[in-house]
């Protein structure tokens, strides 16, 4: 296989890279604080809800399947320009819906679409310097992150100020802006591209699973914590707007803006990797986790108990996932779009179940039930975390994961 580009990407492009990702990964969770408009204007039922979210999750994981992976077959920058200007149609097409149907086939648009947020992680990680690609990560994943606490404020707000429908318009604003820019900015292809076609392409994605461990395992933790991410944000608005609470929907988004210290943990997680320490990141943000659903399981009794679980659960998410997203990128860097969209379609799976499983459940069996949920995902996967480590060496710990081909994949196995 060809190594990748030997471009490098300019410091202040990163930027960019992060403010687009943020835009388009915001698509994917606009509708969490909508939940309730949209039900009341379409006619969904409190217990089909959950719908809404998991169809936009579903299309998000089957472009992570179908089209992340081109970045390693096609010139990144045409790609990336070329969804960015579709998905900005999608959103049109969600603004514009009369019937329930046309929503939900809109929203699985949307969330294949919205993949382009993987394909810019790859790109980047791509472009960096070794010694720089934590880093790098760390800030695009911290735009992604602010993309997707301003996604539940932003439209809150812009529903209770001129409807819910203004969302979504303003966003394909946005994307079509995103892409004119990065059309300027990310470098032609300088390599030659592999000598595949589309379906070899794809199946190669599967192989990689099939011969890389780490990627298994490391697939294996994204499920789970998103599903534990998806458990709370999917069901958190259908328990704050029911009394005795009944806040708005612009209230309701707010609570996004607590989970601002998930970027901090991005970038932290991103330095942290770049020194070697991915397994130690790994343990101490899954304990996080496990730990944040203590103060959630108060969110009822009191608003201050959801700020600190949000905190918590945030600072989680996100420090698992950089420091996911790091070590498996090493694993192949020539493969990196393949290796970044695999990884994500497990990211996806994770969180259309804790979306659909949080809303039934919440509807049934109330708020501490979800909480239990929201725990047990998490319980779940710091457990598989504690058994992977068996048999490892501390390699993975002594310095940053720079080495290439079958070495650094023999390295990085520990840092499972």
């Amino acid at each position: 296989m060809p190594q990748a580009s030997p471009a490098v990407l300019p410091r202040g492009s990163t930027a960019l890279f992060a403010l687009a990702g943020g835009i388009a990964v915001a698509n994917v969770y606009f509708a969490q604080p909508l939940l309730v408009a949209l039900g009341d204007e379409f006619g969904i039922s409190p217990v089909a809800l959950g719908a809404i979210v998991t169809l936009t999750q579903v299309g998000y994981g089957l472009g992570l399947f179908f089209l992340v992976p081109l970045g390693d077959l096609l010139d990144p920058r045409r790609l990336i320009t070329a969804q960015l200007l579709l998905l900005g149609v999608a959103l049109l097409l969600v603004a514009t819906a009369t019937t329930a149907a046309v929503l939900l086939a809109g929203m699985a648009v949307v969330g294949l679409l919205a993949v382009v947020t993987q394909s810019l992680v790859a790109c980047a990680a791509s472009l960096a310097r070794p010694e720089r690609r934590g880093r790098v990560v760390g800030t695009v994943t911290s735009g992604i992150v602010v993309g997707i606490l301003l996604a539940r404020t932003v439209s809150g707000l812009l529903s209770d100020l001129a409807g819910w429908r203004s969302v979504y318009l303003t966003s394909a604003v946005l994307a079509c802006a995103a892409a004119v820019a990065l059309h300027r900015v990310v470098p032609p292809r300088q390599a030659a591209p592999p000598a595949l076609g589309y379906g070899r392409l794809l199946a190669s994605t599967v192989r990689l699973f099939a011969q890389e461990r780490l990627l298994r395992l490391r697939a294996l933790f994204a499920l789970l914590v998103f599903a534990s991410f998806s458990t709370l944000w999917s069901s958190v608005a259908l328990a704050l707007s029911d009394p005795p609470m009944s806040l708005s929907q612009t209230a309701i988004g707010a609570f996004g803006l607590l989970g601002a210290a998930g970027a901090l943990a991005a970038n932290a997680a991103g330095r942290l990797n770049d020194r070697g320490h991915a397994n130690r990141t790994t343990g101490f943000g899954l304990a996080l986790l496990v730990l944040s659903w203590l103060p959630l399981a108060f969110t009822r009794q009191s608003l201050w108990a959801l700020a600190i679980g949000v905190i918590l659960l945030d600072l989680a998410v996100q420090a698992v996932h950089v420091t996911n997203q790091n070590v498996i990128h090493a694993l192949r860097p020539d493969a990196g779009s393949r290796l970044i969209g695999g990884y994500m379609v497990f990211y996806s799976i994770g969180s259309a179940a804790g979306a659909i499983a949080a809303t039934a459940l919440y509807s049934t069996a109330g708020w501490t039930a979800v909480c239990l949920l929201g725990a047990g995902f998490s319980g779940l996967a710091l457990v598989f975390w504690a058994f992977s480590r068996n048999g490892a060496t501390a390699a993975g710990e002594a310095g940053p994961l720079r080495v290439t081909g079958a070495a650094e994949a023999a390295e990085s196995a520990d840092v499972a």
